[in-house]
């Protein structure tokens, strides 16, 4: 007998499934099935089943063979049938509990105990996320979508939310695009994904260098920026292991680029043949901080014409500048040799998995056969919602309200080591939602045990640098003041003077 599903939610408000399966006749097999569900407690006590005609009728099985299911159930005590009342799951039905086999305790460690302050990096103030401008947002997006949003998803992101991002790049960074040079994606971990695959099949994937004409020579326009395929990608000394380790994932070996207070040193671009492309943080240097020097922005556009490459341009927080206007994208300077990746992981939250990559026209058909054939990433009521709070102002709103509240935080940093640590100077807070603070030589260990010591969650300068550097490497903490609560922000930097080694 097949399997069947007995609706029950108009009777008593749940479903019910059992197993009409095994040997022996119709009415032995609805018995084992409602007696295993049951023991097995699907069937709680007190359950109200429905009439035995209802049940016949969906299992289409006759009523009399229902009817003396239920008989013999109520005769063995597994249901209740009273005058007015139907037919129940008897109470002494429950099932008895198990006896638990006491277990040998875990020898995996304990986790210790979680810091009392959060000052590490990358986060924003998660209670300052616009719940009531999202919501409204939300609401307006929902009741204008047309029917077709609700179907399948295209993959290159809605077209209302990519008609919102080029205007606003547009005019708040100085990209220059159009929607329908916009993939929508979940963030820069999955736009490198979509670039370079896993184990070598991405986008910018290809043979390695040893199958490839010589660099030297200029490769035609029918394979723009094959230069960029199969050879080492050039990063800064210092950046986000994770990163790192999904281009190692895809096959991608990284070389590093020197890093002075003007940034990256890209005039090493030059020293090699081999790079096929450079990834970049221009508008904030992560971690050091400090915007790309406006000459190297030039040199790096002039190295990528010549060598037809690509800079990937990682604009991460560059809405968040206190001092002076946001640096524009370098994606400006030339469209054809940028991809520009950007999210809202900063600007309102991780939790929305929302990012864009904005490229080159030669790369779209490539990066959306990588993504496939539907969205299977990014909710298309989120991406709606962004759309609306783009295009009616409050995104912009919100922003400007952060960049107050984190240039404020950015100033207590600076003030409280200015009164109890005259010693250690903060650099790269100019920008963004961290500081570097220079620490004495040889004292980033055990800084940061201190800090452990004062309930403080850190990360040392040390933690994000590229394995192969060879630039000196200076002791420091990167600290982030976006995260702790306001409440407890001013506890969290005494407690960080506290850790910081002495003048």
């Amino acid at each position: 007998m097949a399997e069947s599903w007995v609706n029950l939610a108009e009777r008593i408000g749940s479903d019910l499934h059992l197993e009409l399966s095994g040997a022996g006749g119709r009415r032995a097999v609805l018995i084992r099935a409602l007696r295993d569900a049951v023991r097995e407690g699907r069937l709680a006590p007190g359950t109200r089943l429905p009439p035995y005609r209802s049940l016949a009728a969906d299992l289409g099985i006759a009523r009399n063979t229902a009817a003396d299911a239920y008989a013999e159930l109520v005769a063995e005590g597994w249901l209740t049938a009273r005058q007015g009342s139907g037919t129940r799951v008897a109470d002494r039905a429950a099932p008895p509990a198990r006896t638990r086999v006491p277990k040998r305790a875990p020898t995996r460690p304990a986790k210790p105990a979680p810091p009392a302050y959060d000052l590490r990096q990358g986060q924003p103030d998660a209670a300052s996320f616009p719940r009531t401008a999202w919501l409204a947002a939300a609401r307006r997006a929902l009741n204008s979508a047309p029917n077709e949003a609700f179907g399948p998803g295209d993959p290159q992101g809605r077209v209302e939310l990519r008609r919102a991002l080029a205007g606003y790049l547009g005019r708040a960074r100085g990209v220059r695009t159009d929607p329908e040079r916009i993939v929508v994606c979940s963030g820069f971990a999955h736009a490198l994904r979509l670039l370079f695959g896993s184990g070598g099949g991405g986008v910018l994937s290809g043979p390695s260098p040893s199958s490839r004409p010589s660099p030297s020579s200029r490769p035609s326009p029918s394979s723009r920026h094959r230069s960029s395929k199969g050879y080492p990608l050039a990063v800064e000394s210092y950046g986000l292991g994770f990163h790192r380790s999904i281009l190692a994932t895809a096959g991608v070996r990284t070389v590093p680029l020197g890093l002075d207070e003007k940034g990256a040193r890209v005039e090493e671009l030059t020293d090699s043949q081999h790079i096929g492309g450079v990834l970049l943080t221009p508008a904030h240097q992560f971690p050091t901080g400090g915007p790309l020097h406006p000459a190297r922005r030039a040199a790096v556009i002039d190295w990528a014409r010549t060598r037809d490459a690509l800079v990937l341009e990682d604009d991460y927080d560059g809405e968040f500048r206190y001092d002076r206007e946001p640096v524009g994208a370098v994606q400006g300077l030339d469209p054809e040799h940028v991809v520009y990746m950007g999210s809202v992981s900063k600007s309102l939250s991780p939790g929305v998995r929302i990012g864009w990559l904005v490229l080159p026209e030669h790369l779209i058909d490539g990066v959306l056969a990588a993504k496939g054939e539907r969205e299977a990433w990014v909710s298309v009521i989120d991406q709606l919602t962004l759309a609306d709070l783009i295009d009616s102002g409050h995104y912009d709103r919100h922003i400007r309200r952060m960049r107050q509240r984190y240039r404020h935080r950015r100033d207590q940093l600076v003030a409280a080591l200015a009164t109890h640590a005259p010693h250690i100077s903060p650099t790269g807070v100019a920008a963004g939602l961290h500081a570097v603070l220079r620490l004495p030589p040889g004292t980033e260990q055990s800084t940061a045990k201190a800090a452990a010591w004062q309930g403080l969650a850190l990360e040392g300068l040390a933690d994000f640098r590229h394995p192969e550097a060879t630039m000196p490497a200076p002791d420091g903490l990167v600290v982030g003041y976006s995260t702790p609560p306001e409440h407890a922000y001013g506890a969290a930097l005494e407690a960080l003077c506290r850790a910081l080694p002495p003048g």
